[in-house]
């Protein structure tokens, strides 16, 4: 997607889609753009370390046919040098969500470059697994949602797709004990425009219901550690059939469209699930 956008911090900060972004956006200037140099200084203040124990820093991006090392993600796993694009939306949300939520985009990456490298440890190892991984690390990178939640009956109305259960007739018990934390930076950069079929690909997490009491620097940072120690497990792949579809304008309060029952009516926004055999 290459939308011409300009630089709006306080849209940002008003929009709820926006909101595990606010904290870094909170720290950027209102009048222009941000620059490599500005993701940076915010490292001086907060530095990141990824799985191979790399400083994370911003760099220009490559050009020309680049060898195995100097490749996106192999360069940032065994360098820590995340290429970035000047003037372009889709890097900027890269970069405001690695300040966001670093050790899920550091087993993110983590995840890509073992896949990569072939260095998948299990014995069953196979092109296809690697495949999946890198098909679920991607999902999740680009259109991830996490989401926790201290009811699992909102949560199985969730994986069975009971969109007008779930978002209209349980609507006050969603907003107090399930929340939704856009992750994929590809996402990020739609909800600039948001559009009715705008969907997310959602990573559940069970959670205490105080949870949704604490600050919001307290939730992203558990939400953090929940993902990445999911991404780390060892002895197991991961897996598209993990991600349940989210239809994001769905969310109560995301769209002034959903005050209104009829607005879940929309079977082709709202799909119901497909019968497996």
């Amino acid at each position: 997607m290459n939308m011409k956008e300009s630089w709006d911090r306080f849209r940002l900060l008003e929009s709820p889609l926006f909101q595990p972004l606010h904290p870094v956006i909170s720290q950027l200037a209102t009048d222009r753009f941000p620059v490599l140099q500005n993701w940076n200084d915010l490292l001086q203040i907060s530095p990141i370390t990824n799985q191979n124990g790399c400083n994370i820093q911003f760099v220009p991006q490559g050009t020309g046919q680049l060898p195995f090392e100097m490749q996106y993600e192999p360069r940032c796993y065994l360098a820590g040098e995340i290429q970035t694009r000047s003037g372009n939306w889709h890097d900027l949300f890269n970069a405001l969500v690695w300040l966001t939520f670093p050790r899920a985009k550091s087993a993110i990456n983590a995840c890509h470059y073992s896949a990569l490298a072939g260095m998948t440890t299990s014995a069953e190892s196979d092109g296809s697994q690697r495949g999946s991984v890198r098909d679920t690390s991607t999902l999740l990178d680009e259109s991830g949602v996490v989401v926790p939640y201290s009811d699992q009956g909102l949560a199985e109305l969730l994986r069975n797709f009971k969109w007008h259960h779930l978002f209209w007739k349980r609507r006050s018990e969603v907003l107090q004990g399930m929340g939704f934390y856009i992750l994929g930076h590809g996402l990020y950069e739609k909800a600039l425009r948001p559009y009715v079929g705008m969907t997310g690909q959602g990573l559940l997490f069970r959670v205490e219901s105080g949870f949704f009491d604490w600050p919001l620097a307290d939730r992203l940072a558990h939400l953090d550690i929940l993902l990445a120690d999911h991404l780390n497990c060892s002895g197991r792949y991961l897996s598209t059939r993990e991600l349940s579809p989210v239809p994001l304008l769905g969310i109560p309060g995301w769209a002034p469209e959903n005050e209104l029952a009829e607005y879940y009516d929309n079977m082709a926004y709202f799909r119901t699930k497909r019968r497996v055999r």
